[in-house]
């Protein structure tokens, strides 16, 4: 693998923004031009997202701010654009753990996600869930992993990109709940839903948003949500680690970043501003209402989520041999 994660490398980033968010670090002017917000292709919630901050954060920087979509390559066309961009603050990507997973799944990427990048803030997340078609007789996690251990291999999951959450989460659970079920690829999330629904597939795992006119109309079941802990997003479902899989855990996550030289004072004023915009009502209730939860973080608190998610999806991802084409 053409990247390797260096520990020191990482530890000595966390201390350097763990420092900034901790400091009082006076206010820096921007440049007299755009700010742009690199993120994927247009329509999806990576851009839905990136616009929601933008138009906050344009009033809050006294400057343009635009979104650029650049998708494609699982994120390493909109994160090499980004890496190579000038460090002043005026560059920002935005997407989800692709940028830090990418390099589990493929040897060619064109970044290092800890050397390239300075994170920002971890803005949104969304928990997935598992649900399955009410054909299959289960009502709990505990229900699912009987079935699956008495018919091993017999249960056919489907996912699409690789690599993705709901792929990840799919697996993190084969591993830590110990079962073999088989992975159905696709190429469209859309098209997953139509065959559980039609009971070609069993069960899978969505983002919270992408499912819900669906389990109101009965022709899919929802048994757990991922997030650690109960989600004001679907306050009715218990987590699949409360109910057979202890620490379990596997979320959709969006952040920002920026090149790795931008000065901690541009940093920590852009993660001032986009908090500020999170934490709007308004902000909090149009994601909300897409099945998404606003977070706000500091810079080294993302760099600590980052490094936690490396280790950990990094070795399921090394285990199972996923390897994104």
């Amino acid at each position: 693998m053409i990247h390797r994660i260096r520990a020191q490398t990482v530890i000595v980033a966390l201390g350097l923004l763990s420092a900034l968010s901790s400091g009082t670090v006076s206010a820096q002017e921007f440049q007299n031009k755009p700010v742009r917000i690199v993120t994927s292709e247009s329509g999806g919630g990576n851009d839905l997202a990136a616009r929601l901050v933008a138009q906050g954060l344009t009033a809050g920087l006294g400057r343009q701010v635009v979104v650029e979509n650049r998708g494609g390559a699982g994120g390493s066309i909109a994160a090499e654009l980004v890496a190579k961009a000038a460090p002043d603050g005026h560059t920002l990507l935005f997407y989800g753990s692709a940028i830090w997973l990418m390099p589990y799944l493929r040897d060619d990427i064109p970044y290092d996600p800890v050397r390239d990048f300075a994170p920002v803030t971890l803005a949104v997340q969304s928990p997935n869930i598992l649900i399955v078609h009410p054909s299959l007789p289960v009502r709990t996690v505990r229900d699912l992993i009987s079935v699956a251990k008495t018919r091993p291999g017999a249960l056919n999951y489907g996912s699409g990109q690789t690599g993705s959450s709901t792929h990840l989460a799919a697996e993190l659970f084969k591993t830590m709940a110990g079962v073999d079920i088989t992975r159905i690829v696709y190429k469209g999330g859309g098209l997953v839903i139509n065959d559980l629904i039609s009971g070609e597939l069993q069960l899978m795992f969505i983002t919270a948003g992408s499912v819900a006119r669906h389990l109101k109309s009965g022709k899919i079941r929802a048994i757990a949500i991922t997030s650690a802990r109960p989600s004001s997003l679907l306050p009715d479902l218990p987590t699949i680690a409360a109910t057979g899989v202890p620490g379990y855990e596997a979320v959709s996550m969006l952040g920002l970043f920026v090149p790795a030289k931008t000065p901690p004072p541009l940093v920590y004023r852009l993660n001032q501003e986009i908090v500020r915009v999170l934490a709007r009502p308004e902000i909090k209730e149009r994601f909300f209402n897409t099945g998404v939860e606003t977070v706000g973080s500091t810079p080294g608190e993302f760099a600590a989520t980052i490094k936690s998610e490396m280790t950990r999806m990094g070795k399921v991802i090394k285990d199972a041999g996923i390897q994104a084409h």
